[in-house]
């Protein structure tokens, strides 16, 4: 066929027109007679909207409309802007025979005779629906970045505030402890100094929840038999909680064991527990129950692998969409003011993760809550422990020590020298990394170094490597405000954990020299 300019009847003639629309699949193209009743239909529009021609010439258009949309009268809308403005154009939802929606971008296009009358329509659709997924994954992944990004930020932050909190507190308690010793037996001033010590054992125990946010806690990782976690915490749970609850367990026989922190799973179920009484102010069932999960395919939450399924239920309130959304978010509570630090579920949460799991929770407003603790399987060679009593008790100091005690908090180092001296030993104070290794270089006589961990300059790990060449016979003991050190730290060093008390100093300044 000769198309070459200069025929103007071959270039327009019927035929190759519908052969030219007819070749276009990306596009639905049609045309629409003055009231909107499709006169023509191309196989782009067949193949978007699923009708053949037969289905659909002389039906109208607003059959390719969301009932939503008809009921505003869009389809008409449409057509009156068209026949107004000469044009239409909007992206929205329709429907294709099969009842399934698209997103669709659309023009309308009036068409005029010689008189200017509007005597059709051209209407053109293209399915964007690809382009809008796209889209909405890219909105996505750019808000869970965001999150992401969010939560590192408030975890170093909380990290380091711990860090910190740590330092105040070891000040106030052992201020608060050497004072309760030297006081009289004044019935009048003890029970205040008592009360003050719990408030700071309160701080405390909120830093380390904020640690455990912060996955900076230092976990303790065995295999746990859960079972009997939980009958060990049913005689504390029956005594601390409502007469009003009861607490349920379901646990298959043979269960496997989880590899994780036993004391920290402990305190992470206690806090769901004390949720789910709050929860249920009237009264209810908490059960708690576990079965074995295997993940094959991952959302990035869970590597593949087997895992233990932990639940805590509660036949409670519930949560709507928008709490349950915030639930786990730190410092998000709906207790009231001073009911909740909004760190326990953040908490639980973070030990989980730690541990290699990851936590979920469904809930229902009106039909409870059920939160999931999903915990890697301890392999098959770990070696399951039990707990015992040791067999040797730290020793107590038969004789006084001369202690290199290195701090770069006054207050700390204050409190640090007046507890080892309390005990009878000779303190000599460094206040940076740099001042003990004089001390040690001017070869002054040490029976031991207690040193903080997070010093400028120089950390306490680093000083002890640098110790440990100096005098290898040495002992050093670290204390930290941080729960987790980081990697290429001596693990091998005994810990003190921030703030600590002068019996715990004593205890583990025996054990080192034991």
């Amino acid at each position: 066929m000769n198309l070459a300019k200069g025929h103007p009847a071959m270039l327009t003639s019927e035929g190759l027109y519908q052969t030219l629309l007819d070749s276009i699949t990306d596009y639905a193209i049609y045309m629409l007679d003055a009231d909107g009743h499709v006169s023509t239909w191309n196989s782009g529009a067949e193949r978007i909207k699923g009708y053949s021609a037969e289905e659909i010439i002389g039906r109208h258009f607003s059959l390719f409309y969301t009932d939503e949309d008809r009921t505003r009268g869009e389809p008409q809308r449409a057509l009156s802007t068209a026949r107004r403005d000469g044009r239409f154009e909007k992206e929205s939802w329709r429907l294709r025979s099969n009842g399934s929606r698209f997103w669709a971008h659309v023009v309308i296009d009036a068409i005029h005779d010689d008189a200017g009358n509007v005597v059709g329509f051209a209407k053109i659709t293209r399915d964007n629906s690809e382009r809008m997924e796209a889209q909405k994954a890219l909105a996505k992944a750019r808000e869970e970045l965001f999150q992401a990004q969010k939560m590192e930020a408030i975890g170093q932050l909380t990290g380091g505030v711990a860090h910190d909190f740590n330092n105040l507190l070891m000040a106030i308690m052992g201020s608060l402890e050497m004072l309760r010793k030297r006081l009289p037996e004044d019935p009048s001033l003890l029970p205040l100094i008592d009360n003050a010590i719990r408030g700071a054992e309160r701080g405390a125990a909120l830093t380390q929840r904020m640690l455990a946010f912060s996955r900076r806690q230092e976990l303790n990782v065995l295999p746990v038999d859960v079972p009997k976690l939980v009958l060990g915490m049913r005689d504390f749970l029956k005594s601390s909680l409502s007469q009003t609850l009861t607490i349920e367990t379901d646990f298959a026989g043979n269960l496997p064991y989880v590899q994780t922190d036993p004391n920290q799973l402990e305190t992470a179920l206690l806090n769901l527990i004390v949720n789910a009484r709050d929860a249920m102010p009237q009264g209810g069932t908490i059960t708690i129950s576990a079965t074995p999960q295997d993940v094959t395919d991952t959302d990035g939450r869970l590597k593949p692998g087997r895992y233990l399924s932990i639940s805590v239920k509660d036949d409670g309130e519930g949560m709507d969409a928008e709490t349950l959304a915030h639930a786990t978010t730190p410092f998000f509570t709906t207790k009231g003011v001073g009911r909740g630090t909004g760190l326990g579920l953040s908490m639980v949460q973070g030990l989980i993760e730690q541990s290699g799991g990851a936590l979920s929770i469904e809930s229902t407003r009106g039909e409870g809550t059920t939160i999931f603790l999903s915990l890697p399987i301890a392999g098959m060679d770990e070696t399951i422990l039990e707990p015992e009593l040791p067999l040797i008790l730290p020793q107590e100091n038969t004789r006084p020590l001369t202690i290199l005690a290195v701090d770069d908090d006054a207050l700390v180092l204050m409190n640090t020298t007046l507890m080892l001296e309390d005990l009878g030993h000779t303190v000599i104070e460094a206040y940076s990394a740099a001042d003990a290794l004089s001390v040690i270089n001017g070869g002054e006589k040490l029976d031991l170094v207690i040193t903080d961990h997070s010093m400028p300059q120089m950390t306490g790990s680093e000083l002890a490597l640098e110790i440990a060449r100096l005098r290898p016979t040495l002992p050093v003991i670290l204390a930290t405000g941080y729960a987790e050190l980081p990697a290429g730290t001596d693990q091998q060093l005994p810990r003190l954990a921030k703030p600590f008390t002068q019996a715990q100093l004593k205890e583990i300044v025996g054990t080192a020299m034991h």
